[in-house]
Parts: structure tokens; C-alpha cells; sequence
């Protein structure tokens, strides 16, 4: 979509400029309700910055719900290319997304200082839109609903997505149609509880990895192809969450964080976990 505007004098290749109401961009686009909803608290300009590019990550995981939702969707019907189109589709949008950090990457701590009161409790951890990634990841936790019991539709959202299989469960289930050894206990776990990490199921993919090199194609080759799509995003985010990891012990070393959790701590914590975590301890037995 061009956003170039030829003179309307040089001739018929002029576009229509004359709109009874909003532009037909506008209505589609929505930009001047996007370009309307930074409100910032403080003096500082760098709050500018801060602000539109945290609501910008926010956008990234909704495109990033969507994805893995549709990839889920489309494992729950076996339908492999529908998944896999999705999951590479998201594997563009997580690296925009762990771009995202580079407007903030470089904060000193007087700057972030600067604005940092005008956050007030308010804290990463306490988006709903990223704890549905979570949870579409694997990564369950019902106590993680208890900050939006004051907003009834994000909390019944958040809610029915602890509840349901997680993109990695219905991969797992997909698996398991195909002929692959899955075990029931995983395939019929709790899945409002976190995932947790199974040797049958490592089996599963180390077994699939060391026959593809023995298959000239078929069922094994798209296991493999399945696996590698998952470990592609499981990297990108990784890479997002050691990202935010250095942007924020740069920006205010150990202190407790905003919102009162343990700050760098606890994104020690979660940058050292795996998604999909048998996908790559797998590769040691292969």
C-alpha cells in the first residue's frame, strides 16, 4: 500500500482526495484512534518513546495470539500446512516484535528515572495479551489472573485460555494421531496446569530427528518439519525475553521492579526456561 501522493494537477493518475467523511485508510486503519491513545504522565520526552513503543509490543501480541491460535486450530483438524504457515507467519512478527526493544535498549537509569514514577505499580507482567501468549506457550499459572479480576472481559478472556489446550497440547494430540508414541498421561494431563516436561515425549522427538535422515520423505519428514517450526519460535522467544532481560538490567541494574516483582531476578528466571522444552533437550540423543 502506497502512502505517496502524486500532485493532483499532474493528471489522471491523481488519487481521489475529496471524501464526504473519514478517508476510507482512516475507517480501515483506525490510525487516529492509534495515534490518540498516548497519554504520557511526565515532563520527560523520553516517556514518548517508552510508552507508544510498550503499546506497539502490545499489538505484536495480538498478531502473535492470533498466529499460534490459528496454528492450534488448524493442528486440532491435522491440518499441517494451515499450522505451519501460521507459525512461520509468526516467526516475522516475533522478530518485529524483539526489535521493538531497541527504542528502549539503551536507557541509563537517570533516564529511565526520568519517567519511571509516571509507571506508578503498573508492570510488563501484568499484560493480558502477553500471559495469552504464555499460556499458548505452555506456561499456565491461574494466579496470573488475579491482577485483572477488575476487568471482567480480559479476566473471562484470560480465563478460558488457561482452560484450553495449549498450542504445544494440541500439537502433542496431533502427533499422537499420526502414530506416535505420546504418552496418555500427557495427552490427558490438566492442561490449566504448566506444562511440564516428559522423557516419552523427548523420545518422541528424538526418535523423529534421528529417522528423518533415514526416510527418503513422508510422515517422519513432517514431524520434523512440525519441530523445526516450533523450535524456531521457541528461539525468537528466548531471544525476547533475555532482550528484555539486558534492556532492563541496563536501565535500572537489580532494583525491585515496577509493579513490586523481583525485577532483573525474576527475568533471570524466565529467560532461563525452555518452550517446548523437549524439542531441545531431544537433540542430545539424536
Amino acid at each position: 500500500m502506497s502512502h505517496d501522493v502524486e500532485d493532483p494537477a499532474a493528471g489522471s493518475q491523481a488519487p481521489n482526495l475529496d471524501f464526504k467523511g473519514t478517508t476510507p485508510y482512516e475507517d480501515y486503519v483506525q490510525a487516529d484512534v492509534l495515534t490518540h491513545l498516548q497519554h504520557p504522565l511526565s515532563e520527560d520526552p523520553g516517556e514518548m518513546v517508552f510508552l507508544v513503543t510498550t503499546q506497539v509490543m502490545e499489538l505484536w501480541f495480538t498478531v502473535i495470539v492470533h498466529e499460534w491460535e490459528t496454528a492450534a486450530k488448524a493442528l486440532r483438524k491435522d491440518d499441517l500446512p494451515v499450522a505451519l504457515a501460521a507459525l512461520k507467519r509468526s516467526t516475522y512478527e516475533l522478530r518485529s516484535l524483539n526489535a521493538s526493544w531497541e527504542p528502549l535498549a539503551h536507557l541509563t537509569p537517570a533516564q529511565f528515572n526520568s519517567y519511571r514514577s509516571a509507571l506508578g505499580e503498573g508492570s510488563g507482567f501484568q499484560s493480558a495479551m502477553y500471559r495469552r501468549m504464555e499460556f499458548l506457550l505452555g506456561e499456565k499459572s491461574a494466579s496470573m489472573l488475579v491482577p485483572h479480576r477488575g476487568a471482567p472481559r480480559v479476566h473471562d478472556e484470560l480465563e478460558k485460555a488457561l482452560h484450553e489446550p495449549s498450542l504445544y497440547d494440541e500439537v502433542l494430540h496431533h502427533l499422537a494421531r499420526r502414530g506416535e508414541p505420546v504418552p496418555q498421561e500427557v495427552l490427558t494431563r490438566d492442561v490449566s496446569q504448566a506444562y511440564r516436561p516428559h522423557p516419552e515425549v523427548e523420545a518422541v522427538w528424538a526418535d523423529a530427528y534421528a529417522r528423518e535422515a533415514d526416510e527418503a520423505g513422508g510422515e517422519e519428514k513432517e514431524t520434523v518439519r512440525l519441530g523445526e517450526a516450533l523450535t524456531e519460535v521457541a528461539e525468537l522467544v528466548w531471544r525476547w525475553r533475555n532482550d528484555h532481560l539486558v534492556a532492563t538490567r541496563r536501565a535500572m541494574g537489580s532494583k525491585v521492579g515496577t509493579g513490586g516483582s523481583a525485577g532483573v531476578a525474576w527475568l533471570e528466571k524466565r529467560a532461563a526456561k525452555n518452550v517446548f522444552p523437549e524439542l531441545w533437550t531431544a537433540r542430545s540423543h539424536v
